[in-house]
């Protein structure tokens, strides 16, 4: 463009001209050699190390059984190891719920059973106490170590 003259883009030719000038100006300097694919691309992968997986299931991990009938949960206190699962087993004429009580506890929440029976998996050592959110007379505390 020439300073000191006004060009003005008319006619039909005008619009796709200017349209050429910009891609010409926008596109930049190029190389002599030209190629219809582009260069390769290498994505590194992390080295690889043999390692244990994530969760690996406990060895040892046994079921305990507490009996929620008679209003009580029996045994009350138990201590267990990480992995192992409790499970309450209810039977009793009066329906009863497991809900633990505290942070560490937050989990622990059963439906209502007459009958029938519900199991958590203790992971985190700590100290678990619960109740029975219907008869809150009715308490217990898991202890993990």
């Amino acid at each position: 463009m020439i300073f000191g003259t006004r060009h003005r883009l008319t006619g039909p030719g005008g619009f796709a001209a200017a349209l050429c000038a910009f891609a010409l100006a926008t596109s930049g300097c190029g190389s002599s050699t030209t190629s219809s694919t582009p260069p390769p691309t290498t994505i590194a992968s992390p080295p690889t190390t043999a390692s244990a997986p994530a969760s690996t299931p406990t060895p040892h991990a046994s079921t305990i059984t507490v009996d929620v009938k008679d209003m009580k949960f029996s045994p009350a206190t138990l201590t267990v190891t990480p992995g192992d699962t409790v499970t309450w087993k209810f039977a009793d004429r009066m329906p009863h719920a497991v809900q633990g009580m505290g942070d560490t506890a937050m989990g622990i929440n059963s439906p209502i059973y007459n009958k029938g029976e519900w199991s958590y998996t203790f992971s985190v050592p700590g100290t678990y106490r619960y109740l029975c959110p219907l008869h809150p007379d009715m308490r217990g505390t898991v202890t993990v170590q």
